[in-house]
């Protein structure tokens, strides 16, 4: 259901590529302020997480660890700047909620982090979609093989758009929680996901096709024909990225033209993301 009316959004567009291998790739840098700065900001939570390597196929790539060995896991999914302070921030958050979970992030983009919009652009434009869920895949399996019974997988952004996919592509996901992202049809239907799925929106996003509000009702009729358990909740006042909290996130979201700030939603948004994933990863 959905959690608050759509009232309204943004006119602004995105341009949607159709082009394979990378059928959700999408240009947010023309719907950004170019005044957006660059970032080389190191984690205040680096400290706390384990780097680990993942095999699959004929690959190999780090991922980083955080959080109980036995708990229940949690892959954690990187918006388009890469593995950068901010989707440390939000594993290491999720790490500490009750009753306790190990979240893993894996490095799609193979240790590049896009320090500019361009750059982030740049790469997620490069990146190989199904090669990523073939990482996502893999990382659900190394959590299963150490120590977590069940695995979820949340993402944000670019992120929250492979969540979605793993919800349809990758049986041994036990829950997503995707965060202001929708996958192309080419990549995954929703209509076909597996696992149960909870999905958070800004009003005011205004990418649209991908994480605005006609988005998120798009995906809840899919989700309604899945047949799987699903939430679609919007926070009224909110932009694209609301849950960005930490003082470099906020200044980024700003000089992207996002000066939105509203801690109860976010507060709320991670109490539903604690419910859900508690639920549906409780052994």
């Amino acid at each position: 259901m959905l959690a608050a009316a759509a009232r309204s959004s943004s006119s602004s567009r995105i341009l949607l590529r159709s082009q394979l291998p990378k059928p959700s790739s999408f240009t947010l840098s023309r719907a950004l302020s170019p005044s957006a700065s660059r970032f080389s900001i190191r984690s205040m939570a680096d400290s706390a997480f384990k780097k680990v390597q993942i095999h699959r196929d004929d690959t190999v790539f780090d991922a980083y660890v955080v959080g109980k060995e036995d708990a229940p896991g949690i892959v954690v999914l990187q918006e388009w700047w890469g593995v950068d302070f901010e989707i440390k921030n939000h594993a290491l958050k999720i790490s500490q909620l009750e009753p306790g979970f190990k979240a893993l992030i894996p490095d799609l983009y193979r240790g590049k982090v896009g320090l500019d919009v361009a750059e982030a652009q740049h790469l997620m434009d490069g990146l190989d979609w199904q090669g990523a869920v073939k990482d996502i895949s893999a990382s659900v399996n190394w959590l299963k093989t150490n120590g977590s019974k069940k695995v979820g997988v949340t993402g944000y952004c670019m992120g929250g758009a492979l969540s979605i996919a793993s919800s349809v592509l990758i049986p041994e996901v036990d829950a997503v929680v995707s965060f202001y992202g929708v996958c192309s049809s080419e990549l995954a239907d929703p209509a076909q996901a597996k696992a149960p799925v909870q999905a958070h929106f800004g009003e005011l996003d205004n990418f649209v096709g991908f994480s605005d509000v006609t988005a998120a009702k798009a995906l809840e009729e899919k989700l309604k024909a899945s047949g799987v358990p699903y939430e679609v909740h919007i926070y009224p006042g909110n932009g694209h990225a609301f849950m960005n909290r930490s003082p470099n996130g906020i200044k980024r979201r700003k000089d992207m033209g996002m000066p939105d700030e509203d801690e109860a939603a976010v507060q709320l948004a991670w109490s539903r993301f604690q419910s859900w994933m508690t639920h549906f990863l409780s052994s």
